[in-house]
Parts: structure tokens; C-alpha cells; sequence
């Protein structure tokens, strides 16, 4: 394991593996080193042919956390590993982790080239709004302890699971590890706070990302997270749009890694 300092004093984890122009990888919602192998495979399949910064978020794994939170902090995170990786590198952003690294793009971090799966937008009506109480509701759950509570609220009325499959996480090893860092959950309701609202995307928060970018998503996942990536790949001046046969939220390294590699070694 190795660690950065960012600005704050957080102290960021990351494993740094392979050889050749550095890639930092942005995760989403709960994901980080100790739970997410899936993640864990598409580092190592890229360290192939890349440096690859595979990093704990702040507040999760074995990354410390510093009150309070803004998406500026998690942006400093990112800009420590530029610095590990020499000044520079290329960004692959999942998820919330895709909405936090456009962020970083249009702040002038020093990305060469960007990729992002599947943002959280909702642009129509292919699923309810995301409720305007989402956020605070969340903040109030974690603040009275009911992390569990707080997980349950994140994947209805954030992903728009239906109560049955939660159900059915909760039954799963896997629960233990997202109540573990459910406190973090309000860090990507920031990040994609008034995102899911089903109207058009606020074009001037990535007006200032002018690097090569790649948008893509899963021909499996939910609806909506197609037209919102479509949504966001119309606003960027450089991009290139991929959707990946077979794939939902959860990519497989099979799918993704050669499509990175080629997008990241153009």
C-alpha cells in the first residue's frame, strides 16, 4: 500500500501497479480496494500497459477523512495522485466517481484523457426524480447513527432498486461492507446532487472540459443511464461514445479494459 497527503491532511491509500503513462482510478458509491475486486481486476488487467493508481476515496478502506466534506476535497484527493504520478495522468471515473472526475477535468487538474461509465444523470422520465428531500433525509440518517437505514435510502430512492433486491443485498456478505462506509454515501449525494432531478444538465459545470473524453455505458443497464450519458457526451466538445454489449453497472474487466486501452493509447 502506498499513501498521499492531500491539502487537508487526509491521508489517501492506493495501490500503484504496472508500467507505462499513469491512470488514476475514480470509483463510486461504497466501492474501494478491500471490497471491490471487481475494480481490483480492470487495475490489473490495465497495469499491463499502464501505471495504475487504484485509490480508497476519503472516508473508506484505508483512507482517512477530514471534516468537513466538499467535492473541492475530493478533487485535492485526486490532485495528490497527479502528483505521485508525476504532475499528470489519464482518468477513469465509474459511477459517482465518473461525475466526480468530470469535476476534476473542468477544476484544471492536469488529465490528459478522460473515461467515464456511466454517470448517475437523469435527464427524462425513464425513472421517478430522485426526491428533493434525498439528500438532507440521507445527511439525517447518518447523523443519528442508522447507517444501515442510510444504505437502504441510497439504493431506493438513489439507484431506484426495487425493495425486493434490496432485500436480497441485505442477505448478501456484501451488506456489511457497504453499512460500513454508508457515511460516505452523502459525499456522492453531493457529488450528484440536483443530477437526478430528470431535467437538463447544468452545462456549465463541465464547460471547462476540453481533454479527449470517453463516455460510455452498458447495453443491459437501466434506461436512464443511457440517455444521460448520451446527455453528458453532447455537452463535451472532444468525445467519443461507446455502449458495451451485455454490460450493466457492474463492467466486467472483459468488456471495458480494451476499450480504455485503445482510448487511452490513442
Amino acid at each position: 500500500m502506498n499513501t498521499v497527503v492531500s491539502r487537508d491532511g487526509t491521508r489517501i491509500a492506493f495501490d500503484r501497479t504496472g508500467h507505462g503513462p499513469a491512470l488514476i482510478l475514480v470509483g463510486g458509491a461504497f466501492q474501494h480496494r478491500a471490497n471491490d475486486p471487481r475494480t481490483g481486476e480492470i487495475a490489473a488487467r490495465l497495469s499491463e500497459r499502464f501505471t495504475v493508481y487504484h485509490y480508497d476515496r476519503r472516508g473508506r478502506g484505508e483512507s482517512s477523512d477530514t471534516s468537513p466534506y466538499a467535492i473541492a476535497r475530493e478533487i485535492e484527493d485526486i490532485e495528490a495522485l497527479l502528483s505521485d504520478a508525476g504532475g499528470a495522468a489519464h482518468l477513469f471515473g465509474h459511477s459517482s466517481g465518473a461525475v466526480l472526475a468530470l469535476d476534476a477535468v473542468a477544476s484544471g487538474l492536469a488529465v490528459r484523457r478522460l473515461a467515464v461509465y456511466e454517470p448517475p444523470l437523469l435527464v427524462d422520465d425513464s425513472r421517478p426524480p430522485m426526491p428533493s428531500d434525498y439528500l438532507p433525509r440521507l445527511r439525517a440518517l447518518i447523523q443519528d447513527g442508522a447507517h444501515a437505514d442510510a444504505v437502504v435510502h441510497f439504493l431506493a430512492n438513489g439507484v431506484g432498486l426495487p425493495a425486493e433486491v434490496i432485500e436480497q443485498m441485505r442477505q448478501s456478505p456484501m451488506w456489511g461492507d457497504f453499512v460500513a462506509v454508508a457515511p460516505t454515501l452523502t459525499y456522492d449525494g453531493t457529488i450528484t446532487d440536483g443530477l437526478l432531478a430528470g431535467g437538463p444538465l447544468p452545462a456549465e459545470r463541465w464547460a471547462a472540459v476540453k481533454v479527449p473524453v470517453l463516455v460510455v455505458d452498458g447495453a443491459a443497464s437501466f434506461a436512464y443511464m443511457r440517455s444521460g450519458a448520451d446527455a453528458v457526451a453532447a455537452l463535451l466538445p472532444d468525445v467519443s461514445r461507446r455502449t458495451l454489449p451485455g454490460q450493466d453497472h457492474g463492467v466486467l474487466a472483459d468488456a471495458l479494459v480494451p476499450v480504455l486501452v485503445e482510448f487511452f493509447s490513442a
